[in-house]
């Protein structure tokens, strides 16, 4: 019996069952403000809405048109869909005539300097926030901004840790073990995580004005002037065109261990980046261009598909308190909007996250080497704009494989997570229904219902056109309470 086989047959047992119900999560959505015709909106965050600074469910992110939907932490996904459904009711009853962007990747833009910065106060911590997005703004551009995406939040209760530790008999305190296993986790999550592309990506296509005056590959729909796209493309803001910096790789962040990783980001902090440098602190009014003149500002300017977190206190640096108090939870940070779903995402994904959680968490998890980093980099490339490609491999180390080959080993060896999950609330009978209808429904050489799929199958020409597709979405009749 594998160490996976037998930690998912301990939680298996009756007595150990319903720990799994205790699994908490959260949801951060982003979504731009944009007008009727699918511009991006000038306007300041809606005073209505409340403030961007400490409003504990609704505030904005990179931009001030960029808003961001917090839900609590819940072991409900009933719930936690329940509260993301209120705050969008909540938000578009104050909205006036502007709607919500359903995409990923952003609406029409104009140049770069029009695309307003999040504004939080005077304050101190207000005014730091709003330089670091002036710095990522002088950086990046603020056309990178835009993105927006699902930031989905995960943890285990301590119960389950408490189980598993015993079995695995560590001598290691509680939370020692559970960080040393949150980072196996982001380990397999960074191997497999592209079968999240390739299942949930929905960003194939984007406006012509986001990639005006750059470099890309992506040809246009049909005669449609507006959208470009990637004909086999599944999350267009994963790759080179999203939140993606040469300058960050020479940072080889590590996920072995929690002092590697930290030692890896205090490095990228402390760091000066000559290009950067160049930018100064301040321009000649005395105004800050940016915080500071290493190659992070602050710890989240680091962009990664997977973080660990932990809740720090008020004025504490959250790098300190993940370096003091360990991994509290992680956070997914690859998931597109869904623009089939009105709130960005629906409990099949969510259920299906959590499957994929668990059995990263489960498994053996090596050490990532070098080699295998830059395998892991490539693979990504790969998914973001080849990933519906029938013919496509991804490499493993020393060979290739399909991509529907190894979509479909991982299928079959997450079926029995699946079937633990749903066993609190199911007979024996029903765990083997739900596990047949989990496996028909997402097998991975049935592609036509993921959403790039749908999204190219639209066979856009003029006068319709993807940006059109994306207003009439959100202008649909809510369904009534």
């Amino acid at each position: 019996m594998s160490p996976f086989e037998r930690r998912l047959g301990l939680l298996d047992q009756p007595a150990n069952r319903p720990l799994l119900r205790q699994v908490l999560r959260g949801i951060e959505k982003e979504s731009l403000r944009v007008d009727a015709a699918g511009n991006l909106s000038q306007r300041p965050h809606p005073r209505a809405l409340g403030s961007a600074l400490t409003h504990p469910s609704i505030t904005t992110d990179y931009s001030e048109a960029l808003l961001e939907f917090i839900t609590p932490p819940s072991t409900s996904v009933t719930d936690t869909l329940a509260t993301l459904e209120q705050i969008h009711r909540f938000a578009y009853q104050v909205l006036d005539d502007e709607l919500i962007w359903v995409n990923s990747m952003p609406c029409v833009l104009g140049e770069d300097a029009d695309i307003p910065v999040a504004r939080y106060g005077n304050s101190n911590i207000g005014r730091m926030k709003t330089i670091y997005r002036i710095g990522l703004g002088n950086r990046y551009g603020r056309l990178m901004q835009t993105i927006a995406g699902i930031h989905y939040n995960w943890s285990l209760p301590d119960s389950c840790w408490e189980v598993l530790r015993a079995d695995d008999g560590a001598d290691q305190s509680l939370q020692e073990y559970k960080t040393a296993r949150y980072f196996g986790l982001l380990r397999n999550f960074r191997r497999y995580f592209w079968l999240l592309l390739y299942l949930f990506g929905a960003a194939p296509a984007v406006c012509r004005s986001f990639v005006r005056g750059r470099e890309h590959s992506l040809i246009p729909f049909g005669d449609d002037a507006h959208s470009l796209h990637a004909p086999y493309g599944t999350s267009l803001r994963m790759g080179n065109l999203g939140y993606q910096s040469t300058a960050q790789q020479q940072l080889n962040i590590c996920y072995n261990g929690l002092e590697s990783y930290i030692a890896n980001l205090r490095q990228g902090l402390t760091t000066p980046y000559p290009p950067y440098a160049a930018l100064g602190l301040k321009d000649a009014d005395g105004g800050y261009r940016q915080l500071s003149k290493s190659l992070l500002q602050i710890e989240n300017e680091f962009y990664s598909t997977i973080r660990p977190k932990r809740t720090s206190d008020k004025g504490e640096v959250p790098l300190r308190a993940l370096g003091q108090h360990g991994v509290e939870y992680i956070e997914v940070r690859c998931i597109d909007l869904n623009p089939y779903a009105p709130v960005g995402i629906d409990a099949g994904q969510i259920r299906f996250v959590d499957t994929f959680l668990l059995f990263c968490l489960l498994s053996e998890s090596p050490p990532t080497s070098p080699d295998e980093h830059r395998l892991l980099q490539s693979n990504q490339h790969q998914v973001v704009y080849r990933g519906r490609d029938p013919d496509l491999k991804l490499e493993i180390l020393g060979r290739e494989q399909k991509l529907t080959d190894w979509a479909r080993e991982l299928f079959t060896a997450m079926m029995p997570v699946a079937a633990t999950i749903s066993a609190p609330r199911r007979s024996t009978r029903q765990r083997w229904r739900a596990t047949r209808r989990w496996q028909r429904s997402r097998w991975p050489t049935r592609p036509r219902w993921k959403p790039p799929t749908r999204w190219i199958s639209r066979n856009f020409s003029p006068p319709i056109t993807p940006s059109m597709i994306s207003i009439r979405i959100p202008e649909r009749p809510a369904p009534r309470d």
